[in-house]
């Protein structure tokens, strides 16, 4: 029991001391481009309703698509686990074949193209 008191008794020291710490290294330096919020390059006081293009939110929904698609694949080097491993790979190989076809067709399509 003693070795549990010791312990919980550091860490809420270190803690404190972490808090306390934290208080007193930090330089505050406040200036008027750190306390306005950061608008994607657009002035935040002027007209909220200025033009975007829809390219840009091609380019990023088809960056969060395929960034999903690597998220989905990552447990696929532990498919081989499983009862079934060839229905697994065999899914995953739809998968990345659907994402595939979807690229190429953007790409012919000219969805890529960040500027004409």
């Amino acid at each position: 029991m003693s070795l549990l008191m010791t312990i919980i008794g550091i860490a809420s020291i270190l803690c404190w001391v972490l808090v306390i710490v934290s208080f007193w290294l930090p330089i505050m330096n406040p200036n008027h481009e750190k306390l306005s919020p950061y608008e994607c390059g657009f002035d935040p006081v002027g007209s909220a309703r200025l033009p975007f293009s829809v390219r840009f939110f091609l380019v990023a929904i088809l960056f969060l698509l395929f960034d999903l698609e690597i998220a989905l694949l990552l447990p696929l080097p532990w498919g081989h686990q499983l009862v079934t491993p060839t229905s697994t790979f065999t899914w995953t190989a739809a998968v990345l074949l659907l994402l595939t076809f979807g690229l190429i067709y953007e790409w012919l399509q000219g969805g890529l193209e960040w500027a004409e």
